[in-house]
């Protein structure tokens, strides 16, 4: 066959073969892409088709079981929709909310030069919280404070704070406070109860208790005091053990005028004699573990008076000193029982 120039039917019917080629090779990529779509689609109308809502009521209570969710993400395919982390980047910086102010109070200080006249503390005053103490806390929040009671143990108090001028009981064991003075206690016309155990008590001034017109109770032991000072009238127990009390450190007659005294303790000190003479009215006196070596006869009884009989008197302690009571028969007559203690 000659072959010649081309003729334009024959370059057509080329073209056109090419053409049927192309789309023989592309139809098995594309196809099953439309195909995937309609399957799909299919498979959606037909979950639809297995909810009988017209028969069904949903609600709270049966929601599980006529709506099946256990392939709710088979069904719907959200991966395109999900964030990419990209793992060691910094996230990028956020505007927060501005910090709350803080209700929690900051201590400060004034110079006491700056402070205007009107503001100068009173040491003490009635008042909800009463006055400041030394650690710059109101004595009540220090402190507790049960209406006319304030409790101030165990607060590493060196000094008596100011109290309340209502206050009627007092207690401030287990603390540092190493003196009481003079003041510490003015214008507190109610005070009944002072406690003051296990501190590190060496000095009370002269006048730190006998102007207080209603002091019943004085409770001190555990301290380092070597002496007494002057007591008032009312008093009715006065608690003084585990101190270091010497017979030189009680005024002559100290206890003479305490016609309310009951119970006087002054056991564990460092006495050497009875402080003579002794109330009428006293019901219990504790000596022991002191160094009593001797007695006179006119300690507890009157010898020139042998029909006085002292009743209240019942509880006498004279154990752990090195006196021999048995020495001493007349010294016991008026008592209604004999003092515990060494008898040969």
């Amino acid at each position: 066959m000659l072959q010649g120039k081309p003729t334009p039917g024959m370059q057509t019917a080329a073209l056109m073969s090419t053409i049927s080629v192309l789309t023989f090779a592309l139809a098995p990529a594309v196809l099953p892409k439309e195909e995937g779509k309609k399957k799909k689609l299919k498979t959606d109308i037909l979950l639809y088709d297995n909810l009988d809502l017209d028969s069904d009521d949903v609600s709270l209570d049966n929601y599980g079981e006529i709506i099946d969710l256990s392939n709710y993400e088979d069904i719907y395919d959200y991966e395109d929709l999900t964030s990419k982390i990209e793992v060691d980047t910094l996230a990028p910086p956020t505007r927060g909310f501005p910090q709350p102010l803080s209700t929690t109070a900051v201590p400060t200080e004034v110079p006491p030069s700056k402070l205007p006249s009107s503001a100068t503390p009173k040491s003490k005053g009635p008042g909800l919280f009463g006055s400041v103490i030394n650690q710059g806390l109101p004595t009540c929040l220090a402190c507790v404070c049960i209406r006319t009671s304030v409790y101030c143990d165990d607060t590493d108090l060196e000094l008596i704070p100011p109290l309340p001028l209502e206050t009627v009981y007092f207690y401030a064991r287990f603390n540092r406070i190493t003196r009481i003075q003079a003041n510490d206690f003015t214008g507190l016309t109610k005070l009944k109860q002072i406690d003051l155990t296990n501190n590190i008590i060496s000095w009370v001034d002269e006048d730190s208790f006998r102007l207080l017109p209603s002091l019943q109770e004085l409770i001190l032991p555990e301290n380092k005091l070597t002496s007494l000072p002057e007591l008032p009238s009312g008093i009715i127990q006065l608690d003084v053990r585990f101190n270091m009390i010497q017979s030189s450190g009680i005024r002559p007659e100290a206890f003479q005028d305490l016609k309310k005294l009951q119970f006087l303790y002054l056991a564990d000190n460092k006495l050497d004699y009875i402080p003579v003479p002794l109330p009428e009215g006293l019901r219990s006196l504790h000596l022991q573990n002191n160094n009593i070596q001797t007695m006179h006869e006119d300690a507890f009884c009157n010898s020139r008076d042998h029909s006085h009989i002292r009743r209240a008197l019942e509880d006498i302690r004279l154990d752990g000193n090195p006196i021999n009571l048995s020495l001493f028969p007349d010294a016991y007559f008026c008592l209604p029982r004999l003092p515990t203690g060494r008898f040969y």
